[in-house]
């Protein structure tokens, strides 16, 4: 047995990694869904975009529609990267750090955003700076095992395009 057929599969570091991407979706709809449902149902929806409300402020329907779009988007994302990961698909390693980056994007993003419509509250509140730090150290641990670990090269293999096949279509398409 060659030794990247022992490091292939999902097992070793990479059962920490699973844990994490099947967590991510339930983790993100536990979060949010609690926090916009009652927005649209409470009344704070019309009180915070209605013009001449004490709360009211011309930022909040972008913001809050924006973030919805972001967290459906991220939720959908990481249904797909279970189903990458599941598959040991090799686009996994790329998708999972796309996702690291994007969140420590838009976390701060967000909150810049957010000043906007609330000038006088503080940039970082502690679960705002909770979740970023989550996320860094998140990216911190796997990122490089992601990208240098023998069991993950073994592993998300699965679709890979044939590298002959590649440079095929590439002479039939300079033939053409």
């Amino acid at each position: 047995m060659s030794n990247n057929e022992e490091l292939k599969g999902l097992s070793g570091w990479l059962i920490l990694v699973g844990i994490g991407v099947v967590m991510g979706p339930i983790r993100l709809f536990a979060t949010t869904f609690p926090l916009f449902q009652p927005i649209f149902s409470d009344g704070t929806w019309e009180a915070l975009t209605t013009v001449g409300s004490e709360a009211y402020s011309p930022f909040w329907a972008p913001l809050i529609i924006g973030e919805i779009v972001y967290n459906v988007a991220m939720f959908a994302a990481l249904i797909y990267l279970a189903f990458l990961f599941f598959s040991k698909n090799y686009r996994f390693p790329f998708t999972y750090i796309l996702i690291v980056v994007i969140s420590l994007i838009f976390i701060p993003l967000d909150s810049w955003l957010v000043q906007f419509a609330m000038p006088d509250e503080p940039i970082w509140d502690t679960e705002t700076a909770k979740e970023f730090f989550r996320v860094l150290i998140g990216g911190i641990i796997w990122v490089p095992y992601l990208l240098l670990s023998k069991r993950v090269k073994a592993t998300f293999v699965e679709k890979m395009p044939n590298k002959s096949s590649q440079q095929n279509a590439s002479e039939a398409g300079a033939s053409a």
